[in-house]
């Protein structure tokens, strides 16, 4: 209690020292103080924002004649934009307050980048080519590696000037593939296309849900080789691994799956608009349905202050868990999904 007393007198004795100096000096402490609480105000504003966005309809960029493509194209220009135009704007590489302290939108951004990303490589390599012999989109081929920019470049150049660039091709691409006298520019709508693309999807959703499972800590089996008896690899392991996501990085992790999570929707809708023939015809439109549903259950919204990281079954709740568990089933559904398309 005594100690408690002399922390009060001297923390008062500061302030009152602070009132005593002089009018410059008062109006810095005082600006200081406004911009904290300022900073402070929008942290706040900018993460509830950032992480419950509305959702993407895919039908509206469709118009009285449909292109095949044009609807994906637009969900990867819509989640790009998004990055870049969102309350509070791109945070990866901020160096000021508040965006400096910001750290659970950053990894948001970052899952939301990592589906892009995948997209426009699907897009590059698959989605826009006709044969493994002919020859990529120009537009496509310059938006995809600059996607792939340093997320976290300050100046010389800024993230964000590569995403912008990127952006310029997506629109160029989107232009000739509306216009039906230019053919040269190209989305083709095939089963094995969208099965290359679903198989990195579920590799993504397959690391984030491990990682979110990890929040407790687990011994597991170490399957790394199994299935194979003549398989090898460079570095002994254990036959039984321990796997625990740090306690700093639990967060981190939920909503870098949040993101992820979110940027999926809306390319999954667009397929849905783009690749409905192939669906109907394999009677897979309900599992892609489904892998939607399934995604939409991460969006929901946080009412706890702070990412709980309870164990399985105790008092607390564990976030990262139910992140996980929906994460998994999606994963499930996709590849329910991708043996549907493979069978002819």
């Amino acid at each position: 209690m005594e100690f408690l007393q002399r922390l009060w007198f001297t923390a008062w004795d500061k302030f009152v020292n602070v009132l005593q100096l002089g009018k410059v000096a008062r109006i810095i402490f005082a600006s200081l103080c406004l911009y904290l609480l300022v900073s402070t105000g929008l942290a706040g504003y900018w993460s509830y924002a950032s992480t419950n966005l509305a959702q993407y309809d895919a039908t509206k960029t469709q118009g009285e004649q449909k292109v095949t493509g044009v609807a994906t194209v637009s969900a990867l220009i819509h989640v790009t934009q998004t990055l870049l135009n969102k309350p509070g704007g791109y945070l990866s590489n901020d160096k000021t307050l508040p965006g400096i302290w910001m750290d659970n939108i950053p990894r948001w951004e970052f899952g939301v980048l990592v589906q892009a990303r995948d997209m426009a490589r699907a897009m590059r390599k698959d989605f826009s080519r006709s044969q493994s012999q002919s020859t990529e989109d120009i537009d496509l081929s310059a938006a995809e590696p600059r996607l792939h920019f340093n997320n976290n470049s300050w100046l010389f150049p800024s993230s964000e000037a590569e995403y912008k660039k990127s952006l310029q091709f997506l629109h160029e691409y989107s232009d000739r593939l509306s216009d039906p006298s230019i053919q040269d520019a190209q989305f083709y709508a095939r089963a094995d296309n969208l099965n290359n693309w679903l198989a990195e999807v579920s590799t993504r959703l397959g690391s984030l849900s491990q990682k979110l499972s990890a929040s407790v800590g687990q011994r597991r089996i170490n399957t790394d080789l199994a299935g194979d008896a003549q398989a090898s690899q460079s570095t002994a392991s254990s036959a039984v691994v321990e796997v625990k996501t740090s306690w700093n990085k639990i967060d981190d992790v939920f909503y870098e799956a949040r993101g992820s999570a979110w940027a999926l929707i809306q390319l999954l809708r667009a397929i849905d608009q783009d690749f409905s023939s192939v669906l109907e015809k394999k009677n897979a439109r309900i599992s892609l349905l489904q892998i939607i549903r399934e995604l939409e259950s991460t969006q929901a919204f946080v009412w706890s202050p702070l990412i709980l990281n309870g164990s399985e079954f105790g008092f607390a709740a564990n976030h990262s868990l139910v992140m996980s568990s929906y994460i998994t089933r999606a994963n499930a559904a996709i590849i329910d999904l991708r043996r549907l398309l493979s069978q002819g």
